[in-house]
């Protein structure tokens, strides 16, 4: 067993030292054109070439942090016959699955794993059944692959989502049990379906990772739309108000409803290093009908509310001076909009001013390029032919045809656990 991880994000890009990250298997080929909706994809993917631009992520990762895959943590919970009744029973019985639980109990630890990830057949043995057009019993976590959504870090504590759809409630109950059980974690978790210390969260209270971003340990930044409701941020103040002694601040930027790319803030906004954000400017620059509201939480209560022009504006009067650099470019309106569709705005720093990116998002390198950041491929960094060690700031690229379409980037498809502290 590695050593305890201590839960650590004070902010968006201190050196990684721990993430979470999940390798697709069956479970994102295990839908259909009919069914794709319904799993919250516009798209099927192939798994043969996802993989392998999958391997390219996780083979830089392991260059430069600590990944653990979720499917080898939730088996190592699941040897604890106690806690693997009690999720299969959350699931099952949420889920309709009821019927389920006997034989799922008898199953080995890393196959039951798998099965709660991959999907449990529908057994046609009765009329209902054999009628049903389900083809499963429990349906396949779709989205698990993007492990930044079902919990968050901040600070030393998680918080545990609130998933919008109901489809993909089974991930967060994972991953509340996995930080809650699991050896190798020592955390504080939240969540807003289970009142704690007198908070009780509004019922229409959602939030997702990808919507919640640690700019400083005193600064968050939350977008409010589609996926992460008003009320679920009003939890975090409510929490974060508890902490009477210090001050902190959130700033709120709404989002559009459509298209489903701006589904969370990271698709349009992503921190980079000390002095550089990700900006997709129709949305976080331009004058638009979407606020940005910047929140002071100090004594234990909301001390101030107000609107500010944009995200990077709130920022510097925090004393975060961010140059924004565009997403598709400046020049061309349909570049950006490209770009932005395939994730060109989400990249995960792995250290001050060192991403990972997707590589066919060739406007949003250039104009990195334009910025002092290195264009390293993903397979050279792998090979140990680049190094990012050896540029002040870089973008390590992996292929992106496939991933994608699934509607994410590098900072979707990774949960960091801890990170080096920074200083302002």
């Amino acid at each position: 067993m590695a050593a305890k991880i201590h839960t650590n994000i004070n902010s968006e890009f201190g050196k990684l030292e721990a993430v979470i990250i999940h390798q697709p298997g069956s479970e994102i080929e295990n839908m259909t054109p009919v069914n794709a909706e319904r799993a919250l994809y516009s798209d099927i993917l192939n798994l043969h070439i996802a993989s392998y631009e999958y391997q390219q992520l996780k083979g830089v990762l392991e260059k430069v942090s600590a990944p653990f895959e979720v499917e080898a943590l939730l088996a190592d919970v699941l040897a604890d016959s106690h806690l693997k009744e009690n999720l299969l029973k959350q699931i099952c019985y949420r889920e309709d699955a009821g019927s389920a639980v006997n034989l799922l109990l008898t199953l080995e630890p890393a196959t039951l794993a798998k099965s709660i990830i991959e999907g449990v057949f529908l057994e046609k043995d009765n009329l209902t059944k054999y009628l049903s057009q389900e083809r499963y019993l429990l349906r396949p976590l779709h989205n698990l692959f993007f492990t930044r959504d079902a919990s968050m870090a901040f600070n030393g504590q998680v918080l545990i989502a609130r998933m919008a759809s109901a489809v993909r409630e089974r991930e967060s109950l994972i991953m509340e049990t996995i930080f809650r059980n699991h050896p190798l974690f020592e955390t504080k978790t939240l969540n807003p379906a289970t009142p704690a210390h007198g908070i009780q969260a509004d019922s229409k209270a959602t939030i997702e990772g990808g919507d919640f971003e640690v700019a400083r340990h005193d600064v968050f930044i939350i977008g409010t739309g589609i996926r992460t409701s008003t009320q679920g941020i009003d939890f975090v103040i409510e929490n974060l108000k508890s902490d009477k002694g210090k001050t902190y601040h959130i700033i709120v930027q709404e989002l559009p409803p459509s298209p489903e790319s701006f589904i969370h803030l990271d698709m349009v906004f992503t921190l980079l290093d000390y002095g550089y954000c990700m900006v997709y400017e129709p949305v976080i620059m331009e004058i638009n009908r979407y606020k940005t509201i910047h929140i002071t939480i100090s004594g234990g209560k909301v001390a101030s509310i107000k609107e500010e022009p944009n995200i990077p504006a709130a920022l510097k009067k925090l004393g975060m001076d961010m140059k924004p650099v565009p997403c598709g470019g400046s020049n061309d309106s349909w570049k950006q909009e490209r770009e932005q569709w395939h994730s060109g705005a989400n990249f995960l720093a792995f250290a001050p001013g060192k991403l990972i990116g997707y590589e066919r998002n060739i406007n949003t390198l250039d104009e990195l390029s334009k910025n002092g950041f290195d264009i390293l491929p993903a397979e050279s960094v792998i090979s140990g032919t680049e190094n990012p060690a050896n540029s002040k700031r870089c973008v390590v690229t992996i292929e992106g045809s496939e991933l994608a379409r699934g509607g994410g980037g590098a900072r979707c498809m990774t949960m960091p656990a801890r990170r080096a502290d920074i200083k302002w």
